[in-house]
């Protein structure tokens, strides 16, 4: 199974759009030929069944993002040995690294930096509830 890549950029600012929370936008997704990008939301969110869906399914290249924004260097550097240059930049940017937004934007990649800014916002959301004593055992 070949690892996609190449989305149209309606569909990646779709992505973003849902990731940042449009839920109506991430079932779109899952509909119309992307359910790769709708499961991943749920994988971004600490869904296990989300995550194993992606890895039996071919999307290892989007778990290894994931796992990236969290900060496994192992994900990070499988990236890069596959070539997904890219891909380990949304990683880093999801991770909150500024340096990695910049290059996303100063070679195209618009709406990829969009999508990361906004899975570091799901990720430090993440953060906080798992630090918060408030939130222990709520989901």
């Amino acid at each position: 199974m070949t690892m996609r890549t190449d989305y149209p950029a309606k569909v990646l600012l779709a992505w973003a759009e849902a990731i940042g929370g449009h839920g109506g936008l991430r079932d779109w997704l899952m509909k119309n030929g992307y359910p790769e990008l709708g499961v991943f939301i749920y994988a971004l969110h600490l869904k296990d069944d989300a995550r194993t869906w992606l890895m039996k399914n071919g999307h290892q290249h989007l778990m290894a993002v994931i796992t990236g924004i969290e900060g496994d260097k192992m994900a990070l550097a499988w990236l890069e040995h596959h070539g997904m240059h890219v891909l380990k930049q949304v990683a880093l940017a999801g991770d909150g690294k500024e340096e990695a937004v910049r290059w996303l934007i100063t070679h195209g990649h618009k709406e990829l930096a969009r999508a990361a800014l906004n899975m570091n916002r799901v990720k430090s959301r993440i953060d906080e509830d798992h630090s918060d004593p408030h939130k222990f055992g709520q989901e």
